[in-house]
């Protein structure tokens, strides 16, 4: 398959500050505008919003249209629009929240000019749409869900509406801003009626990590989970040497298009002034590296970068093919022709990083030496502590309880706040937002109603898994929860209950399971992502109607590995000896989920420290506890 490089700009802020502005360049002149604009103009009466150079498009669209010429003549194929600030929560720093989507219209329709301007029938040029990260974060408290992805939204929609080739969000920081941002993104598309490719870029500090401490992987299995999402990558912050890790680590991992805009070199101070000293031929250097050895596919520069740099890279890389290692496209090449609409990403199997992610961390679903293990003593239901801890309000005791999960050696935490008389949608929000800022391992909701799934989801960075759908209301529950995973990236955990109730034998439980994977997959949620849990039973009571249920559990498992390799089972293994003394549910968890493991289980929710290996039963103890598993009775004559 032939993919050529596609040339990013470079630094517009350079050039604006080569351009000589003064505070009159930023004065909005009524006279000369209309609507929204010319309002705000009048409003303004002639204050300079010095500093705000969102605001050019307005009042000296020359100067803006001259650096998108000055790139595009260099060579570029993408130029991306003035609109990095273009948020309410930036411009309310200059007294204009109003105008997002007038700038956002203009900027795009400026772009748009200069783009077809320098495109030929053999190098058309292209307009991206892009915003920048804002300047509060949704994960510290700073901002709201709901007025991020509100702005968003009006941004991308005067993006759009003003010529945009392709969407992007950059320079970001904190991974639940980067989801807020795609939401906006595709409802701005839906709203519009107009499908464009949608670009993200994060920026990994000298530290190794975003801003807030999240690793690339947490970042990239995040993006993986968004099918709208046409190429990820990085830029701003550091240079290309300080770059090269990660865009190593996504050449391996990346099943989208990657994208490179490093700065100009790390930033050193001259006579007070921070100055980029990379050269054009430097950045050629490395980025020639990242195309031949990792596959980069969009190449170009962050701050300090010039039009001369892009001139370089143009003349070097332009239409160069790269070795795409990471990725594969199918229906229309993405870079022939540069039809963007509609063009849509094919998965390397086994390629893209399955697993789920915190804010901080990837975690995969695959354990080398174990199982996946789900943490349970988060959850109202399961755990004494957690209920008395949640019914005092006590947050930082609530976030102890989960650090000590992690310490055990939980890799998820499974997370309820259904308590009868508490308000379940606040409380879960509000543990939630303490978690993500406090707890690295990934959170599974635990919570069968839309609204609390969807405000939990609008709480957690990274890839969350939300536990759990079933059919015993029919599937439109079922359909609205698996519309919020598809809509704001999650897995889901799926029960194998219907109209009828829980399934008890196995092949009951395969046909339910049927039908859950027919219904994830029309939502589009990858195999991998979905968790069947195939029920457990106590054997505690000794009820007749029990007595070969863990047999049936644990051929069900046998049976979904071989159908649905790719599927995940879990199971709530304490369940199993529910009515027991401790001692004793000790013993019957650790056999029933051994065994279960032997069939192929891949995850449970488990008090993890109370789970004993085999060796460390007695024999005589492991065979009666086996013997009650497989139903094992021997009967004696009085």
């Amino acid at each position: 398959m032939s993919e050529r490089v596609v040339i990013y700009d470079g630094a517009t802020g350079t050039q604006f500050q080569a351009a000589g502005l003064t505070a009159d360049d930023f004065v909005l002149d009524p006279s000369k505008l209309t609507g929204k604009l010319k309002e705000t103009a009048e409003r303004l009466n002639g204050t300079s919003l010095e500093g705000c150079n969102e605001l050019l498009v307005a009042t000296r669209p020359d100067v803006v249209e001259a650096v998108h010429d000055s790139y595009y003549a260099a060579g570029s194929d993408l130029g991306e629009t003035i609109t990095f600030g273009t948020t309410s929560i930036v411009l309310a720093e200059y007294d204009i929240p109003e105008l997002v989507y007038d700038l956002s219209v203009l900027s795009a329709q400026i772009a748009r000019k200069s783009a077809d301007k320098f495109s030929t029938k053999d190098k058309p040029r292209f307009v991206v749409g892009g915003v920048g990260p804002g300047t509060k974060l949704i994960s510290l408290g700073q901002a709201t869900w709901k007025e991020m992805e509100s702005t968003y939204c009006d941004a991308y929609t005067g993006l759009i509406v003003g010529g945009s080739d392709a969407l992007l969000v950059e320079t970001t920081q904190d991974l639940l801003m980067v989801k807020a941002a795609i939401v906006s993104a595709n409802r701005a598309m839906a709203e519009t009626g107009k499908t464009l490719p949608l670009f993200v870029q994060v920026t990994m500090e000298q530290t190794g990590t975003m801003l807030l401490g999240s690793e690339i992987g947490a970042a990239l299995n995040m993006i993986e989970s968004f099918p709208s999402v046409t190429a990820f990558g990085l830029n701003c912050a550091t240079g290309p040497v300080e770059m090269a890790q990660h865009v190593r680590f996504l050449g391996q991992n990346s099943t989208r298009p990657i994208a490179v805009q490093p700065n100009a070199g790390l930033p050193m101070m001259e006579k007070g002034k921070a100055v980029y000293k990379l050269t054009p031929e430097e950045l050629v250097h490395h980025h020639t590296v990242f195309v031949e050895q990792y596959g980069v596919a969009m190449a170009g520069g962050c701050c300090g970068t010039t039009p001369a740099h892009i001139k370089a890279l143009s003349e070097a890389l332009g239409g160069h093919k790269h070795t795409a290692p990471a990725h594969w496209i199918k229906k229309r090449n993405l870079y022939s022709g540069f039809n963007f609409a509609n063009d849509s990403v094919e998965k390397m199997e086994g390629k893209n990083l399955v697993g789920c992610s915190s804010l901080y961390q990837f975690q995969p679903y695959h354990q080398d030496s174990s199982m996946l293990i789900v943490g349970e003593k988060t959850n109202a239901n399961g755990s004494k502590a957690f209920r008395d801890l949640l019914a005092t309000e006590n947050w930082e005791g609530l976030t102890e309880l989960a650090r000590e999960l992690e310490g055990e050696g939980s890799h998820v935490l499974d997370v309820c706040a259904a308590y009868v008389g508490r308000n379940e949608e606040r409380d879960m929000q509000h543990l939630l937002s303490h978690y993500n800022r406090h707890i690295t391992v990934p959170i599974m909701i635990d919570s069968t109603e839309a609204n609390v799934i969807e405000v939990a989801l609008q709480t957690l960075g990274g890839k969350p898994i939300v536990n759990s759908i079933n059919f015993e209301d029919g599937e439109e529950r079922t359909k609205k929860a698996l519309d919020l995973c598809s809509k704001y990236g999650a897995a889901i955990v799926a029960l194998t209950i219907d109209e009828e109730g829980m399934a008890k034998p196995a092949k009951k439980k395969m046909e339910i399971v049927d039908r859950i994977i027919a219904k994830t997959r029309e939502a589009g949620i990858a195999d991998h992502d979905v968790f069947i849990d195939c029920l457990t039973f106590t054997l505690g009571s000794g009820d007749e109607e029990f007595r070969e249920s863990a047999i049936e559990t644990i051929e069900a498992i046998r049976l979904l590995k071989e159908k649905y390799p790719m599927v995940n089972s879990i199971l709530g293994v304490s369940n199993v000896s529910f009515g027991l003394k401790p001692a004793l549910r000790q013993v019957l968890n650790s056999t029933f989920l051994h065994y279960a493991r032997e069939a192929g289980l891949t995850s449970a929710i488990v008090h993890f420290s109370k789970i004993l290996p085999d060796t460390k039963i007695d024999t005589e103890v492991w065979k009666i506890a086996s013997d009650l598993v497989y139903n094992r009775r021997v009967f004696t004559n009085a």
